[in-house]
C-alpha cells in the first residue's frame, strides 16, 4: 500500500476485546482515507501479544507517522492502570513506550471511550453542544466519557456506579440485557434508572448513547423518563478509529 504521510492525516486504532481496527484520519473533517483493517484481538492479550498485532496493522498501512490508540482501560500520562477486559499484566505498563518501540513511530493512548468521546464532540452528536454532555458506549460493559464546553475529564468510570448492590454494568447493560433475557422494556426502565443516577449527580445537557446497542434505539428511548435530552452516537463503530487520531493530533 502507498504511504499516506500529511499533516491532517493520523492512523487512528481502537482496542477492543473481540477485535483490534484501524484506519487512516483525516482529522480535518474526521472522514477514513481508507477501509477499516481488522485483526482479532489475541486470546491471551498481553502487553507483548497485543502491541504485536497493533504493528500488524501499523504495516497493514505502510505507517511512520504519528498514531493514536483508544485502549479499554484507564490511561494516564501513557500508563495503563486498570485491566477489567484485558490481561492483568497490562497494570503499571507504559503502553505510549511499548507501542511506539515496536512501531517506530510516534503514539498516543487514550481510555477508549474518552476516544469516542472525542470524535462525536467533534464531529458527531456532540458537535457545537456546550454545557456538559456525557457519552455512553453500551455493550459488554458500559463505558463513559464526560465534556463540559468540550473539554474531557478524562478516565470516568460510570459505568461502575453502584446500583442495585453491584456495579452499574452488571445490572444494565447490553451483556446483561441478553444473559438474563429481558424485554427491551425491561432493560429500558433498568438503564433508566442508571440514566437517572447519573442525571441526578451530574446535571448533564445531554447524554448521547453509542455502543452496537445504539442502533436499536427505536426499541427502547421510549420508555425513558428522564429531563435530559439524549442523542444516538453517529459515528458508530468509526469513532474510537477517528477519536483516537484526534486525540494524537492534539497531545503529538
Amino acid at each position: 500500500m502507498k504511504k499516506i504521510l500529511t499533516s491532517s492525516k493520523i492512523l487512528g486504532i481502537d482496542i477492543g476485546g473481540s477485535g483490534i481496527k484501524g484506519a487512516i484520519v483525516n482529522i480535518e473533517n474526521g472522514e477514513l482515507e481508507t477501509d477499516v483493517f481488522r485483526l482479532v484481538t489475541p486470546e491471551i492479550s498481553t502487553p507483548e501479544n497485543i502491541a504485536n498485532t497493533v504493528n500488524e496493522i501499523i504495516k497493514h498501512f505502510n505507517w511512520s507517522s504519528k498514531i493514536g490508540i483508544g485502549f479499554p482501560a484507564v490511561v494516564r500520562n501513557g500508563i495503563v492502570f486498570t485491566a477489567a477486559n484485558i490481561d492483568k499484566k497490562w497494570i503499571g505498563v507504559n503502553a505510549e513506550n511499548l507501542f511506539s518501540e515496536k512501531s517506530g513511530c510516534k503514539v498516543k493512548v487514550i481510555n477508549d471511550a474518552d476516544a469516542a468521546g472525542i470524535a462525536e464532540m467533534h464531529f458527531g452528536a456532540g458537535r457545537e453542544q456546550n454545557g456538559v454532555v456525557i457519552l455512553l458506549t453500551i455493550g459488554t460493559g458500559i463505558g463513559s466519557a464526560i465534556f463540559t464546553n468540550n473539554i474531557l475529564l478524562p478516565n470516568t468510570e460510570f459505568g461502575h456506579l453502584r446500583m442495585k448492590g453491584k456495579i452499574a454494568e452488571k445490572y444494565a447493560s447490553d451483556f446483561i440485557r441478553k444473559k438474563e433475557d429481558l424485554s427491551w422494556k425491561k432493560w429500558a426502565k433498568r438503564f433508566n434508572k442508571y440514566l437517572k443516577r447519573l442525571e441526578f449527580l451530574f446535571w448533564p445537557d445531554l447524554f448521547i448513547l453509542g455502543g452496537g446497542i445504539s442502533k436499536k434505539a427505536d426499541k427502547y428511548l421510549n420508555y425513558f423518563t428522564i429531563n435530559t435530552e439524549i442523542k444516538i452516537a453517529q459515528l458508530q463503530n468509526k469513532a474510537g478509529i477517528i477519536g483516537a487520531a484526534l486525540a494524537a493530533n492534539n497531545y503529538l
